[in-house]
C-alpha cells in the first residue's frame, strides 16, 4: 500500500522542505491573510464576526437527528460515506467509539440540559468494560478520555474518575521499557514486521490519560511512561523538517529503531495530514501537562512545518504530497484537530506569533463552519470531506466521528477564547 519514491523525487522533496522552512514566517504572514481572499462568504464572516454559537446551535441540531436515527444500545456511530445518509455504527471495542460520548459531552457544555446530560452519560457507561479489560490496542486512550474524561471534567461523577484510572492501568501494559514506547498495534499489521514493536504517531493522543491520572490518584509510573514516550517518538518518529512518519517500527529486544513508515499516507517520504495533526495537538498537550519548554518548541516546530505547506483555504488534502493535487481529497477531520490544538497552542506560545496561531484556528473553524465543509441537510454528521485510510480505500471523502468531535471541541474553545475564560475549563 506504501509508495516508494526514486532518490531523485526524494532529494527533491529535501530541498522543497528547507526552502519552505527558511520562509516559514514570512508564510505564516500569507496563511492568517489568505483566509480574507476565500470569497464573499468569508468576506462577510470577517465583517459580522464569526458566530460561534450559531454553528454549536447547528450542531446540537445535528446531533439530535443522529440521536434519533442510532438503532440499538451499546452501538455508536462512526462514518457516512460519500453520498449515502446512513450511519455505520460499530461496537464499543471499535477504535473511535469514544468519540461518540465525547461529542454529546460537549454539546452538553454548551447546551446545558438534562437532555444532553443524559444522553452522554449513557453512551459513556457502554464504555465501562473497556477499562477492566486487557486493551486491544493504544486506542483505549481515546475510547475512554474523551468521553469518562470530557464527563468527569463536567460533572466530577466518581465512577467516571475509576474508569479512567483503570483505562490508565490498562494502558501501560503496552509500554515496552527497551523501546521506550506504547506498543499500538499488538498484532500482525502489513509492512509492522510482526512480532517487532511498533508505534504510531496517534499514541501520542492518549498519553493525556495517563498524564492526568498520574496528577489525580493514579500511580507515578503512568507520568515517567508518558514522558519516555514522548521523548522516544520526539527522537525518532520526525524528519530533518519536523513533519513525522506515521510509524516508527522497533525491535522489541533492543530497543533500536528498524524503520519509520506512512501506514495511512501517500508514501514513506511524504506529511500525511492526520498524522501530523496528530503530532500537533500531542506535544501541545504534553506541554500542558508538564510544563516543560522543550515540548513547546517541539510543538511549535510540527506546527509550522504543516501550516507552511497548506492550500490557500486552510484545509489540507489528505496527504501534502498527494499527486493528484489540487483534485485530491480533503481531511476535514486533520483541521479540525489542529484548529483546536492551535487554540490551546497559541496561549502558550504568546505574543505575535500566539496570535496568529489562534487567528489561523479561528479561519480554520470558519471554513469547517461553511457550506463547502458542513453537512447540512446531506446528512445528520456536522462535517463533510474527512479522509480515514486513503491507501485501504476506506472512509474516503466521507463524515467521520472524530472530525466531529474535534470541531465541537475547537468551537467549545473558541467559544472561552472570545468570552476571555480559560479554554480548558
Amino acid at each position: 500500500m506504501i509508495a516508494n519514491k526514486d532518490e531523485t523525487i526524494r532529494n527533491m522533496m529535501l530541498e522543497s522542505r528547507t526552502i519552505t522552512i527558511a520562509l516559514l514566517s514570512g508564510l505564516l504572514v500569507l496563511g492568517a491573510c489568505n483566509g480574507q481572499k476565500q470569497n464573499n462568504e468569508q468576506e462577510t464572516v470577517k465583517k459580522e464576526g464569526f458566530n460561534v454559537d450559531a454553528q454549536l446551535d447547528y450542531c446540537l441540531a445535528q446531533a439530535e437527528k443522529t440521536l434519533q436515527m442510532i438503532p440499538e444500545d451499546s452501538v455508536f456511530p462512526r462514518t457516512i460515506n460519500k453520498g449515502e445518509t446512513a450511519w455505520r455504527y460499530v461496537p464499543v471495542e471499535d477504535w473511535t467509539s469514544g468519540f461518540w460520548p465525547g461529542t454529546l459531552w460537549y454539546l452538553y457544555e454548551y447546551a446545558q440540559t438534562d437532555q444532553w446530560k443524559a444522553a452522554a452519560d449513557k453512551y459513556t457507561r457502554f464504555l465501562t468494560p473497556l477499562s477492566q479489560r486487557p486493551p486491544l490496542d493504544h486506542d483505549i486512550g481515546f475510547q475512554v478520555y474523551c468521553s469518562f474524561g470530557n464527563g468527569y471534567r463536567l460533572t466530577g461523577e466518581p465512577d467516571y474518575k475509576q474508569a479512567i484510572l483503570g483505562a490508565a492501568e490498562q494502558l501501560t501494559t503496552l509500554y515496552n521499557p527497551n523501546v521506550g514506547t506504547i506498543l499500538s498495534w499488538p498484532r500482525d499489521v502489513p509492512n509492522m514486521e510482526w512480532p517487532q514493536h511498533n508505534t504510531i504517531m496517534d499514541n501520542m493522543m492518549n498519553l493525556e490519560l495517563l498524564l492526568w491520572s498520574a496528577d489525580n490518584g493514579g500511580k507515578e509510573k503512568y507520568e515517567s511512561i508518558a514522558i519516555d514516550h514522548a521523548q522516544t517518538t520526539m527522537e525518532h518518529h520526525f524528519r530533518e523538517d519536523y513533519s513525522s512518519y506515521h510509524v516508527v517500527v522497533y525491535d522489541r529486544e533492543s530497543g533500536d529503531k528498524i524503520k519509520g513508515v506512512t501506514h495511512q499516507g501517500y508514501s514513506d517520504s511524504t506529511m500525511w495530514a492526520r498524522g501530523q495533526s496528530w503530532a500537533i495537538y500531542g506535544y501541545t498537550m504534553v506541554y500542558r501537562e508538564t510544563k516543560d519548554p522543550e515540548y513547546l518548541e517541539f510543538a511549535e516546530k510540527v506546527t509550522d512545518v504543516y501550516l507552511s505547506q497548506l492550500p490557500e483555504d486552510l484545509i489540507p488534502y489528505w496527504d501534502f504530497s498527494a499527486p493528484d493535487i489540487p483534485n485530491a481529497p480533503r481531511d476535514a477531520s486533520a483541521a479540525a484537530v489542529t484548529a483546536s490544538a492551535l487554540l490551546e497552542l497559541g496561549s502558550y506560545v504568546g505574543g505575535e506569533k500566539g496570535a496568529k496561531y489562534q487567528d489561523l484556528a479561528e479561519k480554520m473553524l470558519q471554513e469547517l463552519s461553511s457550506d463547502r465543509y458542513q453537512s447540512g441537510e446531506k446528512n445528520s454528521a456536522f462535517l463533510l470531506h474527512s479522509t480515514g485510510h486513503y491507501p485501504a480505500g476506506s472512509e474516503i471523502d466521507a463524515s467521520i466521528n472524530y472530525a466531529d468531535y474535534y470541531y465541537v471541541e475547537g468551537l467549545i474553545r473558541l467559544k472561552k477564547l472570545k468570552e476571555g475564560k480559560d479554554i480548558l475549563s
